[in-house]
Formats: structure tokens, C-alpha cells, sequence
């Protein structure tokens, strides 16, 4: 019965986290275009570098979302480990997409703040304080499973630093209005793309080292290996690997020295329970007895 529930109560969260993503890709899509179209009319490099941001983001959602639904598709002959991997590279592309973007605000800011150019206030406050009710309903979509995926803690930093650069468009607007100085339009797409970068920056640290089978963040590799030596029955431990399955799946494969054949099996299961409790979901151990282990060292030799 627990089984069950705990089936019903996953199916509900993928379920959930679905509605997430379409809503919030739905949400941003419309407003990408109100505030472009507004960017482009009023000549507010403020509202088309968020826009352009904004259109970086939905990309960011469509790309979580499939490789959200990847990975819940299970093993096949040819891929054994099934799809999970899948999450790690759409949280790499979608930091390569920031930068890119982050690239293009600068460019075009540093144009406009050479050569600024007049723009009305009025409407920059307006359609920016729709972005930060938009970027901050879309975050709080997430805001429950962020420290659970990569890619989820990636829509969830992404949206509610796009609130807080809407707030900045809206001081601009409100700066322009009352003193006229029509600079401070490029200086806040330049202020965006720093706060865009440096929210990029741990995302595109963890999924490059994520692509490359490091050790995921937040465990220890020598502590595990301590846990296992600690282990009763466990005599060495050789050969240990840890690596991301996916953005919430750590694998293991370790060799073990036994004193006792008759203690495999409980020295086994005492490992994979010890793994668990570390976060390492899927482990593969190799137990072997002094006398085995220093037959396959010779041969080896």
C-alpha cells in the first residue's frame, strides 16, 4: 500500500512539474512579445535586452521540459541507463544559451550608451512591472522542487533574477521620467547582463563537470570510501567510482575485500544501504575475498 502511494505521489509531482513548465513557457512566449514589441516602438534597449533574455529563458523551460520527459522513459537494449543523462546536457546547453545572450546585451548596450537615444519612462515602469509579476508567478511554479534537479533549480534562478532585473527596468523607467537622463536605459541592460552572468556561472560550473562523470556536488569521495571501509566485514576498498546518472541520479561501482565469503551478501546489502543513505541511489559492488583478490593480482601481473 505504501508502494502505491508513493507511486501516486510521484506521478503527481511529474504531473505537476509538466504544468510548471508549460504554464511558464506560455506565460514568458506572451510576454516576450508585448515587451519586444514595446522595446521596438519606444527604443528602450532596457526592455528589449530583458526581452531578449526572456526569449533565452523560454528557450531554457522548452529544453528542461523535454529533457524532463526524457528521463522518464525507461531503459531500452541499447540504452541501458536509460534517458537520465539527458538532463545533464540540456542544463549545459541552456548555461552556453545565457552566455550568448549575456553576449548579445552587452554589444548592444555598450552601442546605445555611446550613442543613447530618448526613451519613454512611462512605458518602460509599465511593461516591466508586468515582467516582474510574469518572472515571479513562473518562479514560484518551481520554487518547490528547486534543490531536488539541476534543471528545475536552473528555471527557478533564472525567473526570479529576471524579477529582480524587471525591478531594475522599473527604477529605470521611473529615473527617466523624473530626470530625463536617457543613459541610465543602457546602463541597465549592462547591470542585466552581469546579474545573468554571475547566475550563470555556478549553473555552467555543475553541468560541465556533470558532463564529465565528476563526482556530483555535494558528496565526498573520500568520505564514501571511509563509509564503506567502515563497513563490518569490509576488509579494502579498490577501484571506487561515482558519477551523475542525471542531474538527480548518482551511480557507484566499487571493489571490496571481504574477511568472510559467507558475509557477501550481508556486506553487499550493508554497502548499498550506506550508499543510499549518501545519496548514491545506484550502486554496483564487487565483493572478492583476500585469496581471490591476490589470484587476480598475479594474473593481472
Amino acid at each position: 500500500m505504501e508502494h502505491t502511494d508513493n507511486h501516486h505521489h510521484h506521478e503527481a509531482e511529474i504531473s505537476n512539474l509538466n504544468t510548471a513548465f508549460k504554464l511558464g513557457i506560455v506565460l514568458n512566449s506572451i510576454y516576450i512579445v508585448v515587451e519586444a514589441a514595446f522595446g521596438f516602438y519606444y527604443n528602450s534597449m532596457g526592455l528589449l535586452s530583458d526581452a531578449g533574455h526572456n526569449l533565452s529563458d523560454v528557450a531554457t523551460l522548452i529544453i528542461a521540459m523535454i529533457a524532463f520527459k526524457m528521463a522518464q522513459r525507461p531503459a531500452t537494449e541499447r540504452y541501458t541507463y536509460g534517458f537520465h543523462k539527458m538532463t545533464i546536457q540540456a542544463s549545459l546547453v541552456n548555461a552556453v544559451l545565457l552566455l550568448i545572450a549575456v553576449g548579445a546585451i552587452l554589444v548592444e548596450s555598450i552601442s546605445k550608451l555611446i550613442h543613447p537615444q530618448a526613451v519613454d519612462g512611462d512605458v518602460i515602469a509599465w511593461v516591466a512591472g508586468v515582467g516582474v509579476i510574469i518572472n515571479g508567478v513562473t518562479a514560484w511554479l518551481f520554487i518547490r522542487d528547486k534543490d531536488r534537479d539541476l534543471n528545475i533549480k536552473g528555471a527557478f534562478l533564472h525567473m526570479a533574477a529576471d524579477a529582480l532585473v524587471s525591478v531594475g527596468v522599473v527604477v529605470s523607467g521611473i529615473i527617466i521620467h523624473f530626470t530625463g537622463w536617457y543613459i541610465i536605459d543602457p546602463i541597465i541592460g549592462i547591470c542585466i547582463a552581469i546579474v545573468i552572468g554571475l547566475s550563470t556561472k555556478s549553473l555552467l560550473r555543475e553541468s560541465m563537470r556533470m558532463s564529465l562523470d565528476a563526482v556530483p556536488e555535494g558528496i565526498d569521495y573520500e568520505k564514501v570510501k571511509t563509509a564503506i571501509a567502515g563497513i563490518d566485514g569490509v576488509r579494502n576498498v579498490h577501484h571506487l567510482h561515482i558519477w551523475p546518472l542525471s542531474t538527480t541520479i548518482t551511480a557507484m561501482t566499487t571493489h571490496v575485500i571481504i574477511d568472510n565469503p559467507a558475509m557477501m551478501d550481508k556486506v553487499i546489502n550493508d554497502i548499498r544501504m550506506k550508499m543510499q543513505q549518501m545519496g548514491i541511489g545506484h550502486s554496483t559492488i564487487e565483493a572478492e575475498t583476500k585469496i581471490l583478490s591476490a589470484e587476480n593480482s598475479e594474473s593481472d601481473c
